[in-house]
């Protein structure tokens, strides 16, 4: 039983819900979580809270939302039950979403939204499955020119949370801004750690070298790509030149034979055709003499 008092300090009971004590500090119709930040490995299990205040009322509607990492938006809870795809790992009660094993497609936001007494408010939290990095998969250029841009790429498609990446030259790891050390104030390369690119706008002979990745998260050791080797050469102007002469040479060579052949008569000559008979209509007369309008030909004969 619920006893009503005119002055209240310690409890706020609505007329229109059940009287539970409210703690100071509390704000009214407030949802909350115990833990905004679940990081679990993948295949374990994983538990997910939502509480909220008795001024809802006994009949609070609780509902929970999956936004993945592409911000695509679905209901794990609706109506008081797990949806379809969730049915088989996905237990609810009292605001405790229960995943009996979590896979790395389960990274995302989980919204747990309460409605009750005309009263609306949610509270997010983010689940983080640990995946620890597989080996990257590397891309370098076995050959390179002086001056082009070249890019070196580095991928792993297992980790979770996403790996941070790390390039290495002849086994020397490669600071995001080279720029900021003595050592590396030559080199031109630019370098995301978020996407894994090397990207050199202009290279030189002094980036030859042996390149390997490393992708490293929280989950586990970091791991690393077999090294590449990139060798960058100088373009060759002198066999650019030497080849355009031997072209033109090539060229001046054939024109002559085509002129030697054609002076010795081993080109086939062209004849002259005769020509051909011209056919003329002649109309008919007025005073009909002359046929009735016929086809008359004239044949010119040149010998």
């Amino acid at each position: 039983m619920c006893w009503r008092l005119y002055v209240m300090s310690h409890f706020s009971c609505p007329m229109t819900a059940p009287c539970f004590p409210s703690s100071p500090g509390v704000e009214a119709f407030d949802v909350t979580t115990s833990n905004p930040n679940v990081k679990v490995k993948e295949n374990q299990g994983a538990d997910l809270t939502c509480k909220y205040t008795a001024d809802f009322g006994i009949g609070a509607r609780v509902e929970w939302k999956f936004r993945d990492m592409a911000g695509s938006q679905i209901y794990v809870i609706f109506d008081g039950k797990p949806t379809a795809q969730y049915a088989s790992r996905v237990t609810v009660s009292s605001g405790l979403l229960r995943f009996s094993s979590v896979t790395r497609k389960d990274n995302g936001e989980y919204n747990c939204e309460v409605s009750g007494n005309q009263q609306f408010k949610e509270v997010t939290v983010t689940l983080t499955v640990l995946v620890p990095p597989a080996v990257p998969i590397c891309r370098v250029p076995s050959t390179a020119t002086t001056g082009r841009m070249v890019l070196l790429s580095c991928h792993d498609p297992e980790g979770s949370p996403p790996p941070t990446y790390t390039w290495f030259k002849d086994k020397t790891p490669l600071p995001a801004d080279p720029s900021q050390f003595p050592a590396f104030s030559n080199y031109t390369y630019k370098l995301n750690t978020a996407n894994s690119h090397l990207e050199y706008p202009s290279i030189s002979l002094m980036d030859t070298g042996d390149y390997y990745c490393q992708s490293e998260n929280e989950a586990g050791p970091p791991q690393v790509c077999a090294p590449l080797r990139m060798v960058v050469r100088d373009v060759n102007v002198g066999g650019i030149v030497a080849g355009v002469i031997v072209a033109l040479l090539a060229i001046v060579l054939l024109f002559l034979a085509l002129w030697y052949a054609h002076r010795k008569g081993y080109l086939p000559r062209k004849t002259k055709g005769k020509p051909k008979p011209s056919v003329v209509y002649q109309p008919a007369s007025e005073h009909g003499d002359e046929g009735d309008g016929e086809f008359r030909q004239k044949s010119s004969f040149v010998v």
